[in-house]
């Protein structure tokens, strides 16, 4: 299986003691701001929790993933969100994380983070603020590998979807009214071949245990490469230790 990062065999102590130092000061940072606000986490802190349901159609072509190659619904729990937290009207960088229960069997599920970014090959991987929550495509920003080749990851707003300001409230009154749809593809060389069907119908209690990381809930032939990854666990882990100092023994875990 191909992924970015490259391994000679040979570990660098300088080049490790660096990585090590970096993540570090991520993981602090990450659990510091988590720990100012309170069960909230670090970043993404004003979000709706909705429900919804992932449908992989049957397809001609194969990925070689067996969760990708075989036609099936799975519940899902999403949470639309804000990045920084900024006050509207101004744009801030959107987010949708998903869980897709029972992706890989029953109690398994499989977790990913979109960010409003561009569609094209250089735009993908860049964050992008927006006002509309249903103006533009949401990215992996990072490729995954995806059975023997790898791509970008995105969610793309269906055709013809009603334009829903970039508000908590407004994404979850707009999903009450009617599904919110998005496409699922990936960015391959000859371009966006579509994954599956997400649709978004209600909306959920916020729970403060909720929590997504895609490094720990992935699929063996569905992953997100190793490039940055120490840095991206670092403040996953960094966000859970904040928020967890501050509810105390009994909430523990997210």
């Amino acid at each position: 299986m191909r992924t970015d990062g490259r391994s000679t065999g040979r570990t660098d102590p300088g080049r490790s003691d660096a990585g090590a130092g970096k993540a570090g000061v991520v993981f602090r940072a990450a659990r510091f701001v988590a720990r100012r606000r309170g069960a909230r986490p670090a970043l993404h802190p004003h979000g709706v929790v909705l429900a919804g349901r992932l449908d992989v159609p049957a397809q001609e072509i194969r990925w070689g993933v067996p969760w990708c190659d075989r036609p099936a619904s799975y519940p899902v729990t999403a949470r639309w969100s804000r990045a920084a937290g900024l006050p509207r009207p101004l744009p801030d960088g959107l987010g949708l994380a998903l869980r897709v229960e029972d992706a890989d069997g029953p109690g398994c599920p499989l977790e990913l983070l979109f960010t409003s970014s561009g569609r094209g090959r250089l735009s993908r991987h860049v964050p992008i603020p927006r006002t509309s929550a249903t103006s533009g495509p949401y990215t992996t920003l990072l490729a995954y590998a995806v059975g023997d080749g790898q791509g970008v990851v995105a969610a793309f707003p269906a055709p013809g979807s009603p334009r829903i300001p970039a508000d908590p409230a407004a994404v979850g009154a707009a999903a009450a009214s009617r599904p919110v749809v998005f496409d699922l593809r990936v960015g391959t060389s000859v371009g966006w071949r579509l994954l599956a069907r997400l649709t978004l119908f209600r909306e959920e209690p916020a729970s403060g245990r909720l929590g997504f990381d895609p490094y720990r809930n992935c699929l063996s032939g569905f992953r997100p490469v190793d490039r940055l990854r120490a840095l991206r666990v670092a403040a996953y882990a960094g966000s859970r230790a904040g928020r967890n100092r501050r509810r105390g023994p009994a909430g523990s875990r997210t």
